[in-house]
Order: structure tokens, then sequence, then C-alpha cells
């Protein structure tokens, strides 16, 4: 998609709630948000997907062959959005071959979203006693340990998860919002020391700095279409901006902006993003809690 046609679309106002003055509705911009279409189903993925299931049906198949094509097709799966299937083909991987560490560590993402954290937690556990270098499976967890209300042991995943790669942003971040569970003075302390160790030529560094306070919300929107070239590229940004902004928007109690933010993510139709996926796990929990 040509640059231009991203530019147009990303300062277009999109009216998010709507309040009734008169006997007519009036629509009223919650939030003025750059937004594009959600991503189209990769059709590659899709032809990998009709291929695996018919290198499946081959009766000459050893058990591994069959486990390493179960993953791949789950894989494809989940980056489609279809967690079931996925989640089938990934059980069934796992009785070929118990020891696929990747395998337990998708499971256990599945479980997390699925609210199972001991569950999870036993997966991502597996995982790391199979492969104690799968770096994945320590942010995962954290990520698991997070949600499932255990923010010490989160933190301590989210460390090691961060001192494999200490220039990454993503990393940085979710450490922070681990440790702003514990104690958000320390945390945010901690989230600037960690800053001056990253490349701030980076369009991630700018949630750091929005999260630091050295960027306005205004200024970081209006940044997220700088240097883009594709529409995918674009939806991906997307995805991560609304998901962090609306992590910022619940930590200040500010529930239903926040919402307003999770459902904008998951818009954008970027499933394999680990934004995407938690941005419908934190509408499930806000949901729980208001139920209750």
């Amino acid at each position: 998609m040509i640059l231009k046609h991203i530019a147009l679309a990303s300062f277009a106002i999109l009216s998010l709630s709507a309040c009734q003055s008169t006997s007519q509705a009036q629509p009223t911009a919650i939030v003025n948000v750059p937004f594009t279409a959600p991503l189209p189903s990769d059709f590659r993925s899709e032809i990998a997907i009709a291929r695996y299931s018919e290198l499946l049906n081959r009766a000459d198949l050893a058990p591994d062959q069959q486990a390493k094509l179960l993953y791949d097709r789950g894989v494809l799966f989940d980056s489609l959005g279809m967690s079931t299937l996925a989640r089938i083909d990934f059980n069934r991987a796992v009785q070929l071959k118990p020891d696929l560490a990747e395998v337990y560590n998708f499971l256990g993402i599945h479980h997390t979203l699925m609210q199972q954290f001991e569950k999870a937690y036993e997966f991502f556990d597996s995982a790391l006693e199979l492969n104690e270098q799968h770096e994945y499976a320590y942010l995962n967890r954290g990520i698991a340990l997070y949600y499932g209300d255990r923010p010490s042991l989160a933190a301590a995943d989210l460390e090691e998860f961060l001192a494999r790669s200490p220039s990454d942003p993503y990393r940085v971040l979710w450490l922070y919002l681990a440790q702003a569970n514990v104690d958000p003075v320390q945390a945010l302390a901690t989230l600037k020391a960690n800053a001056q160790g990253l490349d701030d030529s980076q369009w991630a560094y700018g949630l750091i700095s929005l999260y630091i306070g050295d960027m306005s919300e205004r200024a970081f929107l209006a940044s997220i279409s700088e240097g883009v070239s594709t529409e995918q590229e674009y939806a991906q940004r997307l995805c991560e901006a609304y998901f962090y902004l609306a992590k910022i928007y619940q930590a200040k109690g500010l529930d239903y902006q926040a919402a307003d933010f999770f459902r904008l993510a998951l818009a954008t139709n970027v499933h394999e993003f680990v934004e995407y996926k938690y941005a419908r796990l934190e509408l499930e929990l806000m949901a729980g809690e208001n139920a209750s």
C-alpha cells in the first residue's frame, strides 16, 4: 500500500460512543485516534495449512514427522486466530513427541488466554525444563503470572527475559507493567533506568517515552505512521499502540477508555501479536469484574 494512503487514514476521527442530549442521539468522540482497515487473512498461510493437511494424510509418516507438521500447522492456525484448531494440533503434536519445548510454550499461552493459569504455569515449566534457553517461555510465563495476580513472580521472569536482550523496548515495558503492580514508584524509576540502554531511534522507543512522560499522547499517536511503508506494518504498530495506551488508562482507573483501546487493538486483526491476544483477555477480565 502506498504511504500516502496510510497517511490519509491516520488521523481520521473514530467516534467510540454516543450520548443522547436531545430526542436524537448525538455522537461524542471519546478518543481521536489513527486507524486503518483490519488486516485480512494471509492467503499464503491458508495455502500452507492446506498443504500440511495433505501431508498429514500420508500413511508413511513417522511420529516425529507428524508432530512437526502438526506443530507447524498449529502455528499457522494460531496466526489466523483459529485458536481451537491450533490447540488441537498442539495437543496432538505433544502426544506424538513429548519433548517439543515450543509446543508447551504455545499451550501455555492458550491456557493463559483461557484463564487456566495453573495449567499454563505447568506448560511453561515443561518448556523450560526441556530447554532452559527458551527465552520466550520466560516472557509468556511472566505474562501468565501477571494475569494470575502473582506480580512479584511475574517480575522475576520478565527480568530474566529482559536480561537476554536489554535493548528491547517491549521487554522493558512488560517488566514495568509487572513491577508497577508491586511498587509503582520503584517501577517507574526502574523503567527510566532501563530506558537509558535503549536505541531512541526505534519506533517502539516512543512507547517508553510515553510511559515515562517524555512524550504526550497526541505526539505519540502522530508518530505511529512515521517511516511506515506497508499497511501490515501500520496495523501492527496500531495494535501495539492501542494496547499499551489501554494499560495507561487502566492504571489510572479509567476503565471505559481502556476498554475502548483494547477493542481497537482487536480491530487490527493482528492475531499473532502478544498485544492482540492479551487485549481480548483484558476485556474478558474487565467484564468479569463488572459482573461480580
